[in-house]
């Protein structure tokens, strides 16, 4: 059932960095745009939060962690050699850096620093999300 689901996820993850036009993936840029100061992109969002509205900056910040919690999530589930913090958070960083430089080489958004942070906090959240639901399940069944 993990495995379903991850690819599921990577699926869907994939259509949405690469492919979506609602997010302007179908667009090629003319140039290579990148962003490697980090926190950068993240002050931009927060001080520009009134300009570039709730929905944008939001999607920015937010979409970046809530798109990796799924992959934090389900990794665990995978093999129980997956189930330390610091294997999620590097394959969280390792894959998020793979999607990233993707779409520097392809054109198809940016590749950016503040992302990589983003994205490797919602595999790191998605891997407590894990945890959190394990030690509920084992206390349902101890009980029982």
């Amino acid at each position: 059932m993990g495995w379903i689901l991850f690819v599921l996820y990577l699926a869907g993850l994939v259509y949405f960095m690469f492919f979506s036009e609602s997010l302007g993936r179908t667009e090629v840029s003319k140039g290579y745009r990148y962003n490697l100061e980090p926190f950068l992109e993240i002050k931009r969002c927060i001080r520009h939060w009134q300009v570039l509205g709730p929905v944008n900056a939001g999607m920015n910040l937010l979409g970046n962690v809530a798109a990796f919690v799924p992959f934090g999530f389900i990794l665990p589930m995978l093999k129980r050699s997956n189930r330390k913090w610091y294997v999620v958070v590097l394959f969280s960083l390792l894959f998020s850096l793979c999607i990233e430089a993707v779409q520097l080489v392809t054109r198809r958004g940016s590749f950016d620093v503040d992302d990589l942070m983003l994205n490797t906090l919602g595999g790191f959240l998605g891997y407590l999300l894990f945890l959190l639901m394990a030690g509920m399940r084992m206390r349902r069944h101890r009980a029982d």
